[in-house]
């Protein structure tokens, strides 16, 4: 692997502990009856969609890098397909995450 394809997935690799406390924190929010957890079931269900699409994201990213290197592109593109897939299990989880946010002030239909 390349230097760069071992930075990036040094990184990514720092990221699944990460993924699995955040997993592992939803599962003492059950056992512990925590209720701004378990009252809304919406909530409950995209942040578990959310933990479970970046662990498997993340691990998908590092299969992706030995393949990034082996592709023939030119270097600058390879930079540009490293960023975006290391991007992936960023920017979907979230839009989980960020679905769920309570808004500042409650909107009124005209």
């Amino acid at each position: 692997m390349s230097p760069s394809s071992l930075s990036t997935a040094g990184v990514l690799l720092i990221t699944v502990p990460l993924v699995a406390f955040g997993g592992v924190s939803l599962l003492s929010f059950l056992m512990r009856n925590v209720p701004g957890y378990l009252d809304n079931p919406v909530r409950r269900g995209l942040w578990r969609a959310g933990h479970a699409h970046a662990g498997v994201l993340v691990l998908f990213a590092l299969v992706a890098m030995v393949y990034v290197d082996q592709a023939s592109l030119p270097e600058g593109v390879k930079a540009l397909v490293r960023t975006l897939i290391v991007a992936a299990p960023i920017l979907m989880p979230l839009g989980f995450f960020l679905s769920v946010v309570r808004r500042a002030t409650p909107s009124r239909a005209s």
